[in-house]
Formats: structure tokens, C-alpha cells, sequence
């Protein structure tokens, strides 16, 4: 199976948004089936045949996100 190394050095690649589509073409030979990127710490969970899972080291410390959302202050920031 894959490994999030493979991953990154295909992703290496990638110098443009025209670039995207043939790292995506990439994953998928590696056995990428789908990926799931999270907000709260921009980790990144890779899922493959099998129940194959690699995951992705979190990119940053781990976000608050509210239940809900206060549509005011959104609006104002």
C-alpha cells in the first residue's frame, strides 16, 4: 500500500492549480481511493483498499471550532 511519503513527493510536484489534476492521477495509482483533510488541525487521512488508512502529522495545533455558529460576528469579521 501507499505511504504519506509517496503522497508528499507526489504532491511535490505540484507547483500550480493546472498541476493538481496529475497529482490526484498520481494518488490514485498509488491506491489512494479517497482523502479526508480535517480543519481543526489540517491533518490529512488517506484511505485506501481494505480498510487501508495512512495519516497524514497535523500541520498545526488543534483549532476550537464552535457547535454553532454567532451569523453576527461572522458577518462583522
Amino acid at each position: 500500500m501507499f505511504t504519506v511519503e509517496q503522497i508528499k513527493t507526489a504532491h511535490s510536484k505540484v507547483k500550480t492549480g493546472a498541476d493538481f489534476p496529475a497529482f490526484i492521477q498520481d494518488i490514485k495509482k498509488l491506491g489512494v481511493a479517497y482523502y479526508e483533510t480535517f480543519v481543526m488541525d489540517g491533518h490529512t487521512d488517506y484511505y485506501g483498499e481494505n480498510d487501508y488508512k495512512a495519516i497524514s502529522p497535523a500541520r498545526y495545533e488543534h483549532l476550537v471550532i464552535a457547535d454553532t455558529v454567532n451569523a453576527e460576528q461572522f458577518k462583522k469579521n
